[in-house]
């Protein structure tokens, strides 16, 4: 199915006047926003898709008239569609242009719209301490957005001139909550595990505009972006990194193993990996340990932010696309609410599991097992329920007939409704309504 609409189609005509439903748990900040069509040449045809306000759009608009705001994430996963939503006037400028580069070096924005955008602004050298002048000379006028597809969050680790004048944000690809308004959980679903959710080919639906796309955004991300912030020399051995990556998808990973499968040191490959994490193509689950310094030193897991990219079977699969739907709740919570949140797996001496560990203000708060079609309860909740007696747990299976609950509290739950309704708020302890 094909969610591209033709232009003045009914569907347009009818979305145009009504009330879109805020589809994220907090009070939000403009209750009545519509929805309403853009225009987004995905396909080369000027088709007209119906555009959804993003889950972080009405924060990110709170919070402009305050700080300078900092939205980081996967390339092509909607930041400058999202930026240009948040007002009708604004002023824009994307570092990758040339005329752009040189009207930043002039700092010739117009001083009287409702926003200037600095996309990209991160390639530029010293690009904080730049940003850092304007705001101290000029404060927030016109309010600023900087947006870029590499880590803008680091400032607030390094504690560098930033620090004090800006709030990150982190958008991720599309989920399962954010398009119920547009099709059934099933139907997003099957969707999700073929395409991914980046908007562009999970919009299109389409099997050979995917593979088009996903090599297309893998090159721009290794040819382009990487070598714009590092001195890469070997993209072929960068390449079979991703490559042998995909394939451990849900398995600790071993510098070690993959340092011999590619001749490299093991420091040079978890160099490599952490490019690859600040370039928003992999994330890493490490294991839980109450003592944060021996979690450190075991083998963590990597995950794709597009699930389209992981080799194996459904199960590799689903469980991707929950640890990318875990991540981007737990984003939420800490770029909105100053929650402190991770996300990691368990597993014990003897090797056994669970999937995933959601760990809030330094409390575990929810185990979870995933399974593709097991509709048996993995014995593993009642081994790590002895260490983790009042975390709740649940599993998500990909395909079950019925649901079942246990007197221990665990559940046994079918993935696309549940993660239609995701919502990690109600384990925080005193959440207050914004």
């Amino acid at each position: 199915m094909d969610l591209s609409l033709p232009h003045h189609s009914a569907r347009t005509a009818q979305h145009q006047d009504v009330s879109r439903v805020e589809i994220h748990r907090l009070k939000p900040v403009w209750p009545n926003r519509g929805v309403f069509p853009i225009s987004l040449d995905f396909v080369g045809i000027g088709a007209t898709i119906v555009a959804m306000n993003r889950l972080l759009s009405p924060y990110i608009k709170n919070d402009l008239p305050e700080k300078i705001v900092l939205l980081s994430g996967p390339r092509q996963s909607g930041k400058t569609t999202i930026a240009k939503m948040l007002v009708r006037d604004f002023d824009y400028f994307n570092y990758d242009l040339a005329e752009h580069r040189a009207a930043l070096m002039e700092k010739s924005w117009r001083r009287d719209c409702a926003l200037v955008i600095f996309d990209e602004l991160h390639k530029m050298k010293n690009w904080k301490s730049w940003l850092k002048g304007i705001y101290d000379t000029s404060g927030l006028k016109p309010p600023m957005l900087v947006t870029g597809s590499a880590r803008l969050d680091t400032a607030r680790r390094t504690g560098d001139s930033l620090a004090g004048r800006f709030f990150a944000y982190r958008l991720h690809p599309l989920d399962l909550k954010e398009v119920k308004t547009l099709l059934t959980s099933e139907e997003a679903f099957d969707r999700f595990m073929r395409f991914g959710g980046f908007p562009e080919p999970f919009l299109k639906g389409q099997e050979i505009f995917y593979n088009r796309w996903k090599k297309s955004h893998h090159d721009i991300i290794l040819r382009q972006d990487l070598l714009d912030l590092e001195s890469v020399r070997s993209i072929a051995a960068l390449e079979t990194l991703i490559e042998l990556v995909r394939r451990r998808v849900g398995s600790p990973v071993s510098y070690n193993s993959l340092a011999g499968d590619l001749q490299r040191d093991p420091k040079t490959i978890k160099r490599w990996l952490e490019l690859l994490e600040n370039m928003y193509v992999i994330f890493k689950v490490p294991p839980y340990h109450k003592n944060i310094a021996r979690s450190l030193l075991k083998e963590p897991k990597y995950y794709f932010y597009d699930t389209g990219q992981v080799s194996g079977d459904q199960g590799n699969k689903l469980e991707n696309m929950v640890a990318c739907a875990l991540l981007k709740e737990l984003h939420f919570l800490e770029d909105t609410l100053g929650r402190t949140c991770l996300l990691n797996y368990l597993r014990d001496k003897e090797g056994r599991e669970i999937d995933f560990l959601v760990v809030i203000d330094g409390r575990p708060a929810l185990m979870i097992e995933v399974k593709w079609s097991d509709a048996s309860l993995s014995r593993n909740f009642a081994i790590f329920s002895k260490y983790l007696s009042h975390t709740p747990g649940v599993q998500l299976v990909g395909m079950l007939d019925r649901e079942k609950s246990f007197t221990s509290g665990t559940r046994i739950v079918k993935a696309a409704p549940w993660l239609t309704e995701l919502d990690l708020a109600k384990y925080v302890p005193a959440v207050e309504s914004l």
